[in-house]
């Protein structure tokens, strides 16, 4: 009998929130909480320990407070900060859908084409058009955005995760959190920054102010974020971060290229190449010379040894030659030109070629 094998996402434990909003009591008990934008972030969670040290931190004043629609108490601190320095944990730590929410839970759960909970096709769309995300909060689904960061300075190894419902915020998350994938693969940690920006847009005549939680590398330089996977004690302190010397290609032997060459012709041509690539020196340019001049005389350069200086190739062991000598005196040929006429004129003193 064959069974399905059930692979579970492994993810780091849940410390508290990071929120951009908070609610206050209506003066009408019988009425819902008010809820309001805040310029700095909210920080909430079951543990006063943890909360207490983002209070500590940020400053801020810490008390309990019941979410909307729960009964169970936590600890939440509106905190001084409109900016927090945090660590994207490796993987992808951003998650985002259409939800609708009610009462009783999660309602629906779409990416734009299927609503995963009823597999059925996207019922805002099917509802009311292209234009559905127009509508009210309480008829179609909202944009949600959700990303679970590190944050250094508080107590204990986990995540605390930020909500966003906004759909302009969702465009820009995303684009801060695919810089960061691009760059690591999602194979290391990131310092970011997070910050809240308020912003405008005009929608139907009407002009909307909401917050945008920006994330963005936190690094010296922006290479540091782009080339590659980062350590965990680079990511703690990015301060430790620096640019990784080039590494200079190795520098051609060109003595013993020059020692190989055949013609002093070609001696000169391996002084115009190091002459060119700016590794020439009056130290080289001495000693090619005096190459040149060894292959001129015929002395082998590699050992030193100087051939016959007549020119004919001697007998061998056997006192046989290899080749017939000709002792031929007329119509000789005019000697070679001296090598030190053929340098280009940089390589001869007081040539002043540029």
């Amino acid at each position: 009998m064959g069974g399905r094998i059930l692979t579970m996402k492994r993810q780091a434990a849940e410390l508290g929130r990071i929120r951009t909003g908070f609610s206050t009591p209506n003066p009408d008990p019988k009425k819902k909480p008010i809820m309001r934008r805040s310029k700095t972030f909210v920080f909430s969670s079951h543990s006063e320990q943890y909360v207490a040290a983002a209070a500590e931190l940020w400053g801020g004043a810490v008390e309990r407070w019941t979410p909307q629609n729960q009964k169970i108490e936590q600890f939440r601190v509106i905190s001084n900060a409109s900016e927090i320095h945090a660590i994207l944990p490796a993987g992808d730590p951003l998650s985002q859908a259409n939800e609708l929410w009610t009462g009783g839970g999660c309602a629906r759960r779409c990416d734009g084409e299927v609503e995963k909970l009823s597999g059925e096709p996207c019922i805002c769309r099917a509802r009311f058009g292209e234009d559905w995300h127009l509508r009210g909060p309480r008829e179609v689904c909202r944009p949600t955005s959700r990303i679970s960061v590190m944050l250094p300075e508080l107590p204990d190894l986990g995540v605390w995760r930020l909500e966003s419902k906004s759909h302009y915020a969702a465009d820009v998350m995303a684009g801060g959190v695919d810089t960061v994938l691009a760059a690591t693969g999602g194979q290391s940690v990131m310092p970011v920054r997070m910050w809240i920006e308020q912003r405008t847009a005009k929608r139907g005549g009407e002009t909307k102010n909401f917050p945008v939680v920006m994330v963005v590398p936190s690094i010296p330089k922006l290479r540091h974020a782009l080339s590659g996977p980062l350590s965990m004690a680079n990511a703690l302190d990015p301060g430790t971060l620096v640019d990784r010397p080039a590494i200079e290609a190795a520098r051609p032997d060109y003595y013993t290229e020059a020692r190989q060459c055949r013609t002093p012709d070609d001696v000169i041509a391996v002084w115009r190449r190091a002459d060119r690539a700016g590794h020439g020196s009056p130290q080289m340019l001495d000693e090619l010379k005096r190459i040149a001049s060894d292959i001129e005389r015929g002395v082998d350069t590699s050992t030193g040894d100087v051939g016959d200086q007549d020119g004919e190739p001697g007998p061998d062991a056997d006192g046989a030659y290899d080749v017939e000598v000709v002792d031929d005196q007329g119509d000789a040929e005019p000697p070679t030109a001296n090598p030190r006429d053929a340098w280009p004129p940089v390589a001869t003193p007081g040539g002043g070629a540029p």
